[in-house]
């Protein structure tokens, strides 16, 4: 997979849709990526209670209006995102801009409706190479802006009906918004993953057991050597075990907050190798060296098991306190 998120996939590897023409159409496991639920930054809580009650009350969009404003992520009003505006690296190659509200603002692309309503996003997000397409471009956007200013992120295919829409959201939830970006200024995401690699364990790291007699049958032989498979991967796996607890250990030790994603398997899984451990760490940016030194020292010497970090990036599996599954983070909500 050539666009990789904070866990390796496509921003976070989040698929499935959750659509909605006032609280937005969006993507998500947890996540990162991107905003998460609880106090959400895309499409919260509060918004969401209230779609029902405004779809019934809001009259249907005039045929004519066919645009719908797909969300990035949202910063401050402060002048440091101006510079993002018309930049033309959005999604599909639409501009970029700013919709303010309560001292923020919402980094927002104008998107054809025919597009980006729900049937036809839905099935954009089920085809592998449209999903990678959009995943890049909202990545690149939420990068940009992250190297300006806090920011943020909302999930991958966040979309609202209209810039009146994004501003009122911006509104409502006004005071959450400042206070995750007050929490988050001055950290970054990285992401640690364990994986179990058995064709890379070594016969020092792994030594063979004391030969056994030679079986009278062939039979006898096979099963031989399938135990003896079986247990150098129970053993493999056990180290791997034990390597993700001093990795956490040592990441702790650094991290503002720590999160645990589900592990990921198949084309979402880069290299060789099964992923057994999946974290999310919010590190201080100018702790991220002794971070990953830490790491790095606690998770070398077992042969077969690998660690990997990733980033850094901005800050998605923590822009809110809960994750798409309902987990919460460990040290992942702001102070109250």
């Amino acid at each position: 997979m050539s666009t990789t998120g904070p866990h390796g996939a496509l921003i976070d590897g989040r698929t499935g849709t959750r659509t909605g023409s006032d609280t937005g159409t969006g993507t998500g496991t947890g996540g990162r990526t991107a905003a998460r639920s609880g106090t959400r930054t895309d499409a919260l809580t509060a918004p969401r209670e209230r779609a029902s009650e405004e779809t019934a009350s809001s009259p249907l969009p005039h045929p004519e209006e066919s645009t719908r404003a797909y969300v990035y992520g949202i910063g401050r009003d402060d002048g440091r995102l101006a510079s993002l505006v018309g930049a033309g690296g959005g999604v599909d190659g639409h501009g970029v801009r700013l919709v303010p509200g309560g001292g923020l603002v919402a980094l927002v692309s104008a998107v054809p409706a025919a597009a980006f309503d729900e049937e036809p996003l839905r099935r954009r997000l089920e085809h592998l190479p449209g999903l990678e397409e959009l995943a890049r471009a909202h990545h690149a956007v939420v990068d940009a802006a992250f190297a300006r200013s806090p920011v943020l992120p909302l999930r991958l295919a966040t979309v609202y009906t209209d810039a009146e829409r994004v501003s009122g959201m911006l509104l409502a939830h006004r005071d959450a918004f400042i206070e995750m970006l007050t929490w988050l200024d001055g950290h970054v995401e990285l992401g640690v993953k364990v994986f179990v690699d058995p064709a890379a364990a070594s016969s020092a790291a792994h030594p063979s057991p004391a030969p056994e007699p030679e079986p009278a049958s062939p039979g006898r032989a096979y099963l031989q050597r399938r135990r003896r498979q079986r247990r150098g991967t129970e053993d493999l796996y056990r180290a791997a075990e034990s390597v993700t607890g001093q990795v956490t250990r040592a990441g702790r030790e650094t991290a503002r907050a720590v999160l645990a994603h589900r592990t990921q398997q198949g084309e979402l899984s880069a290299g060789s190798g099964v992923n057994v451990a999946n974290h999310a760490y919010l590190v201080p940016a100018h702790a991220e060296a002794r971070f990953r030194a830490d790491v790095e020292a606690a998770g070398s010497g077992v042969a077969g098991v690998r660690v990997e970090i990733t980033g850094p990036w901005a800050p998605y599996s923590f822009a809110s306190p809960v994750t798409e599954a309902g987990e919460e983070s460990e040290g992942g909500a702001p102070p109250r």
